[in-house]
């Protein structure tokens, strides 16, 4: 088979050989497409016939992008210029793109993909004289592979997610928001945008546990958490820091900024009335503000800070908050 061109008719009435070398072309369950250096389809095997529903007579000669308009022309051409220039194979993983042929996926396991996945091989092709004169191009079906590496990375995120998130009330868990806190304490010392930390706690809860049950106060506790989910913006990061206390954490927010918000949640709170098996459960809320500062030793001292202002509050008759003052 002449390797200065690559097309059925000019391996008509040769060697048996080529014969059975093109039958073993057409019938492989991989595209192959061969061009020349001015992008006209030079050959066009029976998978991409299949997927495309272009005969290879009809597509014989004609320019590949004109043909299919869908193709990334400009990224495409840059890359088959490079395989011309540099006489190197190049290889498109489908991460990098999904589909070169935008062809639809027939595969009965890989029903969650509208289309094929496809790992696409570009290969000189030299002439007799030496120079490369066409490009092979294979096309590889992998969308089962990425039909499932997708599934298992979707897998992994929703497990990551929860993780991350207290099973009773949705917020964040304490391990994830001590996470945050130490992140936001080290990007103020980047850019020293002010932030403020509030540590929130349900007063006398003991009280609601012991008189209706530790699944009332657990309705408390989640009705509280949809309160505060409520109440703070979308940059807030807000989490249960364990038992009846919560804390917020108020991106670019000043100490008396972050009062505003205490004083609406304070106030929301006392309102609130959750209902629980017919019995109507009213309690109030004591927090502690603290505004992050260049000598904080660590976000460790920013939430200290916090934990005694929302001591003093407690201690001053509960239901109010208290901003830390040295």
């Amino acid at each position: 088979m002449s390797r200065d061109r690559f097309t059925p008719q000019e391996t008509q009435n040769q060697h048996p050989a080529t014969d059975w070398n093109l039958a073993l072309l057409q019938t492989l369950d991989v595209g192959l497409v061969v061009i020349d250096d001015c992008y006209r389809i030079q050959f066009w095997n029976g998978f991409m016939e299949n997927h495309s529903g272009r005969a290879p007579a009809e597509v014989a000669g004609r320019d590949l992008f004109e043909t299919f308009p869908e193709l990334p022309q400009s990224w495409l051409q840059r890359k088959l210029n490079a395989v011309l220039l540099l006489k190197t194979p190049s290889y498109i993983n489908w991460e990098q793109r999904p589909s070169l042929f935008r062809f639809k996926s027939h595969r009965p396991i890989t029903g969650h993909s509208a289309f094929m996945y496809q790992n696409v091989h570009l290969i000189p092709l030299p002439s007799v004289c030496g120079p490369a004169e066409h490009v092979g191009m294979l096309i590889y079906d992998v969308t089962d592979v990425a039909v499932s590496r997708r599934k298992l990375e979707e897998a992994n995120g929703k497990l990551e997610a929860l993780s991350r998130r207290d099973a009773l009330t949705g917020l964040h868990n304490r391990g994830y928001w001590q996470e945050c806190l130490e992140a936001e304490f080290n990007r103020f010392l980047r850019n020293r945008r002010k932030s403020s930390l509030i540590m929130v706690d349900i007063d006398h809860f003991k009280q609601i546990n012991d008189r209706l049950g530790h699944p009332a106060g657990d309705e408390v506790i989640s009705q509280l958490a949809r309160l505060l989910h409520q109440h703070a913006r979308k940059t807030d990061i807000v989490g249960r820091y364990g038992g009846e206390e919560y804390g917020v954490i108020l991106l670019d927010t000043s100490a008396r900024q972050a009062e505003i918000f205490a004083e609406r949640l304070r106030r929301a709170a006392e309102l609130m009335l959750v209902n629980y098996q017919g019995t109507e459960i009213s309690f109030t809320i004591s927090l502690g503000i603290a505004e992050v500062e260049t000598d904080q030793q660590g976000a460790a001292a920013w939430l200290a800070q916090a934990d005694k202002a929302l001591y003093q509050a407690k201690a001053e008759g509960r239901n109010r908050y208290r901003v830390y003052i040295e």
